[in-house]
């Protein structure tokens, strides 16, 4: 039986060393927990217009169907501001999504205990916070038709059209209430079903799929209150299911709970394969971060929570997420830190290879 298979796309700025952590530590699961991997790696996003004049090759799209997961650094920099919309480096990773169909993004917001004090919310109200924001990701307002600028009367009129069916409602649903199962039982859904009938209609379509899940304990939200309600009291919740709009906002919002971009990783869901494992692509939430590019600053933890996610979700490896997420969670109780991660006490900073030695370290204890 061959081994699963993960597509490589380090991407731009911090993208390539951050990425070559996570390679230590996919090297690491199969020379210690013969959990082996078969891994390509390819371009995306600036390094693949330099490469090839556009931000994602058709033969990197085509492997990307291929494997069973992507695993993605980070795009664009300040070297590619003034290229057409059409060639920009997020037009890769957006192709990727939308030739993939996935539909389903993975938001977790999880404050480490060391980490409590990094939040701008007071220790009590972040610390232990595990939540998971489920985002609908290929439809909404985002896409739907017609949308643009148009001449009306003696002035101009921006027109996005929030559209949404009830199969993509459905599936993202679906989607959140599995991931519950595996969780506390309980998903909240938010959009606005006072004001806006593709709220009404979510909501409705939300309740329906609840009635598969009578295990799963199902609240409705308005998503206003919703953001609220993550700044007040974020702990009330473990699952949120919502769309594509509020979905950005609201895990923008929940990731600053957590008090560090750098350590936030995400996951893009789509339909089974023949074998069963769902498309996907796993990525940090930050940035390229050009400022730093090269400079061996870059916090690598993002990226293995990444690899993590994968480990849970595509590869049915939740033991060994947990080793990996747990490896993490004692580097930092033990005081590792990067420049991102350091407090007023001060300190000197590890270097992003000094953090993948620290991490390879705790993984080596866990045997």
């Amino acid at each position: 039986m061959s081994n699963p298979s993960i597509l490589i796309l380090p991407g731009d700025g911090i993208g390539p060393e951050v990425m070559d952590q996570v390679v230590r530590v996919i090297d690491w699961y199969g020379a210690k927990r013969d959990l082996a991997f078969d891994v390509s790696t390819d371009l995306v996003g600036g390094a693949a217009y330099d490469a090839h004049g556009v931000p994602l090759h058709d033969d990197t799209m085509a492997k990307a169907q291929e494997v069973d997961a992507v695993l993605l650094g980070a795009v664009g920099g300040p070297k590619y501001d003034d290229l057409d919309f059409s060639v920009k480096p997020e037009r890769g990773l957006l192709r990727l999504r939308k030739e993939m169909d996935l539909f389903s993004n993975l938001r977790p917001a999880q404050c480490f205990d060391a980490l409590a004090d990094f939040s701008s919310l007071k220790k009590d109200v972040v610390a232990g916070l595990d939540i998971m924001i489920v985002r609908e990701l290929t439809s909404g307002v985002y896409f739907g038709e017609p949308r643009g600028i148009f001449e009306e009367g003696n002035e101009r009129v921006g027109i996005n059209t929030q559209r949404y069916t009830e199969s993509e409602i459905e599936r993202a649903a679906r989607s959140a209430f599995e991931l519950a199962m595996r969780r506390s039982k309980k998903v909240c859904s938010m959009e606005k079903a006072n004001v806006m009938e593709s709220g009404i209609l979510w909501r409705e379509v939300v309740t329906k799929v609840g009635e598969d899940y009578p295990e799963v304990e199902l609240s409705h939200m308005y998503a206003d209150n919703g953001a609220m309600q993550l700044v007040r009291a974020p702990k009330q919740f473990d699952v949120i299911v919502t769309d594509n709009l509020f979905g950005d906002i609201l895990s923008d919002c929940a990731a600053m709970l957590t008090g560090s971009l750098g350590m936030l990783p995400s996951a893009s869901l789509g339909a089974p394969m023949a074998n069963g494992r769902p498309k996907a692509m796993y990525e940090p939430v930050h940035g390229s971060a050009p400022d730093i590019a090269g400079q061996g600053k870059a916090n690598p933890i993002a990226c293995m929570l990444s690899f993590a996610m994968a480990l849970r979700y595509s590869f049915d490896q939740g033991d060994e997420a947990a080793r990996l997420e747990n490896a993490i969670e004692k580097v930092l109780a033990d005081g590792a830190r990067t420049a991102d991660l350091m407090g007023p006490e001060g300190g000197t900073p590890l270097s992003t290879a000094d953090m993948g030695d620290a991490i390879l370290a705790a993984l080596d204890a866990s045997l």
